[in-house]
């Protein structure tokens, strides 16, 4: 069981999630969401060839990615790496790409058998990013919609 965590805002640089709380004390989660939110918007390093927001700036990624028991995993996407990101086919592509393979670990370890992102531009200045998570045996989808305000 997992910390449930839930969203408060998702509008721009304004995104954040919080621990969920049933009265004084947090809540658990045996689903997946806690698991998504934290593939997608933990931030993965950026590579070597990977192209910054900010030129010269931080490649980012998690301390503990240097101490994963299985070596080369690693935590997070590469969302972030769009976050100045003009509205071009290419941004579209490279954010499903990037959440995809932040959430290829679900496939690998046989939690979902098949991960589906959509990115589009609903709007001049937002994009939103449509994750569809097939269960193993095909029973039933997992839909998680997430919006932006481009900066």
């Amino acid at each position: 069981m997992d910390i449930a965590l839930s969203i408060i805002s998702a509008l721009g640089d304004d995104f954040a999630c919080d621990l969920s709380l049933t009265g004084p004390d947090l809540t658990g989660e045996l689903g997946l969401t806690t698991a998504v939110i934290i593939s997608l918007f933990t931030d993965a390093r950026a590579a070597d060839d990977d192209v910054l927001p900010n030129p010269g700036g931080d490649r980012r990624g998690w301390w503990g990615d240097t101490y994963a028991a299985i070596p080369g995993d690693v935590q997070g996407s590469k969302l972030w790496l769009l976050e100045r990101g003009k509205q071009t086919p290419d941004v579209l592509v490279r954010a499903k790409q990037y959440a995809e393979a932040a959430l290829q670990w679900l496939i690998d370890d046989g939690v979902a058998a098949g991960v589906v992102a959509t990115a589009t531009f609903p709007q001049a200045g937002w994009w939103t990013l449509n994750v569809v998570i097939q269960r193993p045996g095909g029973q039933a989808r997992l839909n998680y919609d997430f919006v932006w305000a481009n900066s």
